[in-house]
């Protein structure tokens, strides 16, 4: 069995999150697990191995008392996995300036706020992993999505600069990158599109078919999220991750097909898949 380690996750109320630290403590290490709502995580306090915190990512001050309450208890942070975050949908043109900022607030600028508050710790300890879970929306932008899509490339574009700049200090950056996944993340985003259908506007039409690419195509091989928490335990414990994970079937083929097909043919495709006759 691996070494026991201190981790800390982000996002736990519900899928990715929290199947990430009931993995992690069957495995165990001892888990800190997190959310905005501390009585949203049902039940996972019972954990020997786990203890929750509340922790808003878009608040520094819930952030600082997060990592004290961490390090108070377990005098280290081995890792930290960056899952929280949500799903903005709807055209460039049709979403608002505010729910441009609160997607970036919270997928983007709240992952960088976890990370600047651990790292001091890992650094001094001379080592430490930062999982950050991004999205095939992260290598590939999907219409109606920008928000969401643009929201995950630049956590990748971070995790790439951050992986180098840490690496003196023996901290590891691990990418996660799942396709469908079977949360109430998905069920949160239909709910979304299902209120753009009601909203009149020169894209009603396009968003019926949107729907029905999100009901046929994105849940076809959709894995449940005890997949992607194996995945990012595994990374955690290991001595020589990798900086990318690529999690489902649809993860694995169109994430490559990004650097082989033009962006002609890309968009060919995504206007096939929705409906869109130019």
């Amino acid at each position: 069995m691996a070494a026991r380690q201190v981790v800390l996750v982000t996002g736990c109320s519900t899928g990715i999150g929290r199947a990430t630290v009931l993995e992690a403590a069957a495995h165990g290490h001892f888990v800190f697990a997190t959310a905005r709502n501390p009585g949203a995580m049902h039940g996972l306090s019972r954990h020997e191995n786990v203890r929750t915190l509340a922790l808003d990512v878009t608040h520094s001050a819930s952030i600082a008392s997060a990592l004290r309450s961490v390090l108070a208890e377990a005098g280290r942070l081995d890792a930290v996995v960056n899952n929280a975050g949500y799903g903005q949908y709807g055209a460039v043109e049709e979403v608002s300036p505010e729910e441009w900022r609160a997607q970036y607030e919270v997928n983007v600028f709240g992952a960088v706020a976890v990370i600047r508050a651990a790292l001091p710790a890992m650094r001094e300890a001379g080592g430490g992993t930062i999982v950050n879970v991004s999205s095939i929306a992260g290598k590939i932008s999907i219409p109606f999505a920008a928000p969401y899509c643009s929201s995950k490339h630049a956590l990748e574009a971070i995790s790439d600069a951050l992986r180098l700049e840490v690496a003196p200090f023996g901290v590891r950056v691990v990418v996660i990158e799942p396709g469908p996944i079977g949360t109430e993340f998905g069920a949160r985003a239909r709910a979304s599109v299902e209120r753009l259908l009601r909203r009149p506007g020169p894209y009603a039409s396009i968003y019926g078919n949107a729907e029905k690419a999100m009901n046929t195509d994105f849940a076809a091989g959709m894995l449940p999220p005890e997949n992607v928490a194996r995945v990012i335990v595994r990374a955690i414990e290991s001595p020589h991750p990798k900086t990318r994970y690529k999690i489902t079937r649809m993860a694995r083929t169109f994430i490559p097909m990004k650097r082989v097909l033009s962006d002609r043919m890309l968009d060919r495709q995504m206007r096939r898949s929705l409906g869109m006759k130019k």
